[in-house]
C-alpha cells in the first residue's frame, strides 16, 4: 500500500525526480481485461499485512453466497436458531355459518392473495437487478494473496472458490498475468490506517481514507455474510452519521462547514473503538495465501 513520505519536497536533496508516466499506481497498466470481464484487482491492508484480492459486482440472479457453514461451525458464539414446532404455527379455527359470508372471505383471499402475489414478483425482480460484491471468496473467508504472482497462480491452479460461477471467470483463467495485477488508487485499501486516525481527533481525521474504508468494509461485510459489520455501518448508526458528515465536508463550501461541525459531534472515541471490531472481525475471517 502507499504511504505518505514524511520528507519534504521543498527541503535540499527532496526535490522530486522527474519521471516519465503517471504517478498512479495501476495507471499505465492495460485495463481492457478487468473492462471486459468486469472483475477488478483488490489491494487491502490489514494490522496483519496488505494483499491482493479480487472483486466483481454483479446482479443477485448471478451469483449465490459464500457458504460459511465450517466457520459458524467453528465458531461457538454463533446464534443457533431453535427448530420451528408445530405449536408456533397453530391458528385458531374459524367458523362461518353464513355461505354469503364464506364467499366473500375467499373472495377477499384470493384479491389479498393475488396482491401480495404480486408485490412479492416485484420484490423479487427488483432484488434481481441489484447488483452485489463478490470477493475472491471460499467458505466464508476472505483469499488475501501477498504478491501477484501467489494470486495469478491460485487463479490458475482450478482451486475451489465463489468467483468460479462467474460467466467470465474462465476466460479470466485462460489470460490473467501477474502484471495485470495492479490495483487502480481507488481500488486499494488502507483498513490497517483507519483506527490510529480516528484517535488523532476529529482535527486529524483523513475523510478520504475514512469514506474509502466505509465502501469497502461494507462490500465485505455483504460478500463475507458479517451481519454484525453490517449493522455497525447501516443508515442511522453512529458511523453512518459520521460517514455522511465527512461525505459533506468533503465537499467544501456551506455544506462542507456543515459536515465539519457535524463530525464534531461524533466522539472519537465511540468511532475508533467501533471501527476496532468492524476491522478485527474482518481480519478474522482472512485466510492469508503465499
Amino acid at each position: 500500500m502507499a504511504r505518505q513520505s514524511s520528507s519534504r519536497p521543498d527541503e535540499p536533496g527532496n526535490e522530486p525526480e522527474e519521471t516519465s508516466g503517471s504517478d498512479d499506481p495501476g495507471q499505465d497498466v492495460d485495463r481492457s481485461l478487468w473492462e471486459e470481464l468486469r472483475i477488478d484487482p483488490v489491494e487491502i491492508a490489514l494490522p496483519a499485512g496488505a494483499g491482493y484480492t479480487l472483486r466483481a459486482y454483479r446482479s443477485t440472479a448471478e451469483v449465490t453466497g459464500t457458504d460459511t457453514t465450517e466457520r459458524d461451525e467453528d465458531d461457538p458464539f454463533v446464534a443457533r436458531s431453535r427448530p420451528a414446532t408445530d405449536e408456533d404455527d397453530t391458528d385458531s379455527d374459524v367458523v362461518i355459518l353464513d355461505e354469503e359470508v364464506a364467499a366473500q372471505f375467499a373472495d377477499d383471499d384470493e384479491a389479498t392473495t393475488g396482491k401480495d402475489g404480486e408485490q412479492d414478483e416485484a420484490e423479487e425482480d427488483e432484488a434481481a437487478d441489484e447488483e452485489v460484491p463478490v470477493f475472491l471468496t471460499h467458505r466464508g473467508k476472505l483469499l488475501l494473496f501477498k504478491s501477484p504472482e501467489g494470486l495469478v497462480s491460485f487463479v490458475r491452479s482450478g482451486a475451489a472458490n465463489d468467483m468460479a460461477q462467474l460467466d467470465t471467470w474462465d476466460e479470466l483463467v485462460e489470460r490473467l498475468e501477474p502484471e495485470a495485477i495492479a490495483p487502480l488508487p481507488e481500488d486499494s485499501y488502507e483498513l490497517d490506517l483507519v483506527v490510529e486516525n480516528l484517535r488523532g481527533g476529529h482535527d486529524a481525521w483523513d475523510p478520504p481514507l475514512l469514506i474509502t474504508s466505509g465502501e469497502v468494509a461494507r462490500d465485505l461485510a455483504y460478500a463475507l455474510r458479517l451481519p454484525s459489520v453490517l449493522d455497525m455501518l447501516s443508515p442511522g448508526s453512529s458511523l453512518d452519521d459520521l460517514d455522511e458528515a465527512l461525505r459533506a465536508s468533503a465537499k467544501g463550501g456551506l455544506g462542507g462547514m456543515l459536515g465539519r461541525r457535524r463530525t464534531k459531534k461524533i466522539g472519537a472515541q465511540t468511532a475508533s473503538l467501533g471501527w476496532r471490531t468492524i476491522v478485527g472481525k474482518i481480519s478474522a475471517v482472512v485466510d492469508w495465501r503465499d
